[in-house]
């Protein structure tokens, strides 16, 4: 599983990429994580507004910080 943080560095950005940590430690699945601060590659997903999060390629949240627990689920 690959999941993709979208957004330049804001301070919601650093809280959606500790969540999505927190939320893979909880759920105990194996995931590549990685951090896009290219604007460019931001808006070849279509995102606006960051954070962005991408789950296998696929956006699942945009413009907010979803709970651990939110994030949870959406990896399960």
């Amino acid at each position: 599983m690959t999941i993709e943080i979208l957004g330049t560095g804001c301070a919601k950005c650093r809280a959606l990429e500790e969540n999505v940590k927190q939320a893979v430690a909880k759920s105990g699945k194996f995931a590549q994580i990685k951090k896009v601060d290219d604007i460019t590659e931001i808006m070849k997903y279509g995102v606006m507004s960051t954070p962005g999060l991408v789950i296998d390629s696929k956006v699942v949240s945009v413009g907010k910080v979803p709970s651990v627990d939110d994030i949870v689920k959406l990896i399960s």
